[in-house]
């Protein structure tokens, strides 16, 4: 993670929600608190630009390389992006918890720590959606931003975000 990452414009053109709606909300998530952050602009302000420019069919052609997200469950990413804003401070807390001694949240890519908040909401916030299958969709949304190490990374924390966040769910069936 010393490297500067080799980030991609954004997800592929068609996308990790080719035809999945929760994994288009996850990606706009994503999108969404990288934007948040970058523009110090609220978390509602956010939510409503992406859902009056962003997400859906609008009346252009534009798809993932223009930063739209065609389709998306609105719910669900309202519910990532004001969950992590609201629990911002737990959220940081409990990544910053796993990392490396001599690193800090701000050392990370700003689009790797806007995955690592939203998908670390969604294990602390909605138990609806197993574990596993968020770590699985977080990961595909990895694969679309990054090229480099960052993907084997976000695993990584991502793994260990869920089993101090939803251990139970990690336990050996009886």
């Amino acid at each position: 993670m010393s490297q500067a990452p080799k980030r991609k414009a954004g997800p592929k053109p068609g996308g990790p929600n080719a035809g999945r709606p929760r994994t288009g909300a996850r990606v706009a998530a994503v999108q969404a608190l990288f934007q948040s952050e970058a523009g110090g602009e609220s978390a509602e302000t956010v939510i409503d630009q992406f859902v009056r420019h962003r997400i859906g069919t609008l009346d252009s052609e534009a798809g993932f390389e223009d930063g739209r997200v065609p389709q998306a469950d609105v719910p669900l990413f309202s519910k990532i992006v004001r969950g992590a804003a609201a629990n911002s401070e737990t959220i940081d807390a409990a990544i910053s918890g796993h990392l490396a001694a001599n690193w800090t949240l701000d050392r990370l890519d700003p689009v790797l720590r806007a995955l690592l908040r939203a998908a670390a909401t969604e294990f602390w916030s909605a138990a609806d959606t197993p574990a596993r299958v968020v770590i699985n969709e977080y990961m595909d949304i990895a694969h679309g931003f990054f090229d480099g190490e960052e993907p084997r990374f976000a695993n990584g924390m991502l793994d260990s975000l869920a089993r101090q966040m939803r251990g139970d769910e990690f336990q050996p069936k009886a």
